[in-house]
């Protein structure tokens, strides 16, 4: 049976609004997830939230129901609480009729099987919350097998990126590591690692992508190190023909996981 918060002194409100902070992420092992949508693709892939509020007027959504049961089944909390106060928890003025707070999950390399995709996303020094979010829903898009963040990249369960990646981060699995774990690995098995790049004349379109392809985002601002890129099997480039001379970090990534894609399925 939900209980009812309605005060902001309480002291699991004052817990979970300090989730949005990165320190207090890593001490709880905790994170936030905001909307219904978030919360039931959540909720699908088997991931519940420890705690879920909700706001009154959403308790007879049958989606919302849905969630309320399942936590509570799974011996998590079912929280009713006021709009000022998922506000609060959420950080935005209009916030989503539902809150929940996750633990935090992650995989190693060593648990990936790089044969159930012919698409992997790899990102170095990732910086932008919202690129992170919008590669995760590339990822799922094209059925990557997962996303694998190399070296010192935005954390992935920020509020910003959960956000940004509409129930990505549950339906992609995430990795973090080092750039020399993951050359080892990667080397350990089959896999072609293709890099973006302007010191190369070969087209994105004219390429011959071998499965299982990892395809390699450098960082927004300074782009991948020249050692990263030496280390590709293959490097290609996106023609530019306007005054810019790069796209978006995740736009990129998306237009070769669909090209990727599209040779696949030639």
């Amino acid at each position: 049976m939900p209980r009812e918060i309605t005060a902001y002194s309480n002291p699991l409100i004052k817990r979970v609004r300090q989730l949005r902070d990165k320190r207090h992420r890593r001490e709880e092992g905790l994170f936030l997830a905001e909307g219904l949508r978030i919360l039931t693709e959540a909720r699908e892939t088997g991931r519940l939230p420890q705690y879920l509020f909700f706001a009154r007027d959403s308790a007879a959504h049958p989606l919302v129901t849905a969630l309320i049961a399942d936590v509570e089944a799974a011996g998590g909390e079912a929280i009713e609480t006021s709009p000022d106060i998922l506000s609060k928890l959420s950080g935005k003025d209009n916030p989503q009729a539902v809150v929940g707070v996750f633990a935090e999950f992650a995989r190693t390399l060593g648990s990936l099987d790089r044969t159930r995709a012919a698409i992997w996303l790899v990102a170095e020094r990732l910086r932008d919350p919202g690129n992170l979010g919008t590669i995760l829903r590339t990822g799922d898009a094209v059925g990557a097998g997962g996303l694998i963040l190399i070296g010192a990249c935005v954390d992935p369960f920020s509020v910003e990126a959960v956000r940004a990646s509409m129930g990505a981060l549950f339906t992609v699995p995430i990795v973090q590591c080092d750039w020399a774990d993951f050359i080892a690995w990667l080397r350990a098995g089959p896999g072609q690692l293709v890099g973006l790049s302007l010191d190369t004349d070969t087209d994105y379109r004219a390429a011959d992508y071998a499965a299982p392809t990892f395809l390699l985002t450098g960082n927004e601002a300074q782009g991948m190190p020249d050692d990263y890129a030496e280390a590709c099997d293959l490097l290609v480039k996106i023609p530019m023909l306007g005054k810019a001379d790069s796209l978006n970090a995740a736009v990129a990534t998306a237009v070769m996981a669909y090209e990727v894609l599209g040779h696949r399925r030639g």
